[in-house]
């Protein structure tokens, strides 16, 4: 079986030979060691700020899809789908090495942008302006949808401090992912209680 383009244009960036005609398992075995590959075929311990940052992106974008799956009212899932494409961008850009991201632009790949924390910020004014009276500490748990919203809203502030790390390591050029995860973190919050309103009954 020939290898998709997409696998192909993977292979390629990561550094890889590829393997004509043979379909590449899911199980490369090279990360044994303990160490990973970024983009462009450096490898970093698992450990690695950037990994960590990264897998923390990763693990936000899972959160967010089972709060999707959930069942939300359609404007929120509508807008999580949006910003889980986001997040794939933002966990591309922090999977470069800073010394390799002239490359990554170069050959085509998005980074996050202030257009992209300005599309949350307008979901939050949005927000803000239908529901008023959200404020003060919340108790998560009043529906498994907002739950869900409330576990990544906690998942997305860990994120946001692994991304302050490795920027504070000198890992990151791009301030607007640190600037975009923390109005993500806000939205969330209001996403969490726009959907208990939701499901209050009226009166």
């Amino acid at each position: 079986m020939r290898l998709s383009l997409r696998t192909l244009k993977m292979t390629l960036a990561f550094g890889l030979q590829p393997l004509a005609c043979v379909e590449m398992s899911i199980a490369t075995k090279t990360g044994d060691d303990g160490t990973t590959a970024l983009m462009y075929g450096r490898r970093v311990p698992k450990t690695h700020p950037r990994v960590e940052a990264f897998g923390a992106v990763d693990e936000l974008n899972a959160a967010l899809g089972m709060a999707r799956a959930a069942m939300p009212p359609d404007f929120v899932r509508a807008n999580l789908l949006a910003i889980q494409r986001d997040l794939i961008v933002l966990m591309g850009e922090t999977g470069v090495a800073v010394e390799d991201l002239p490359r990554y632009i170069k050959d085509g790949y998005s980074v996050v942008t202030p257009a992209m924390t300005a599309k949350l910020g307008a979901l939050i004014i949005e927000i803000e302006a239908k529901k008023a009276d959200f404020k003060g500490w919340s108790v998560p748990g009043a529906t498994p949808a907002a739950a869900a919203l409330d576990l990544a809203r906690t998942v997305c502030r860990r994120a946001e401090r692994r991304v302050c790390s490795l920027k504070e390591a000198g890992g990151l050029n791009n301030a607007e992912i640190v600037i975009y995860l923390n109005r993500l973190g806000d939205l969330l919050w209001l996403f969490a209680r726009w959907v208990e309103s939701e499901a209050r009954p009226a009166g």
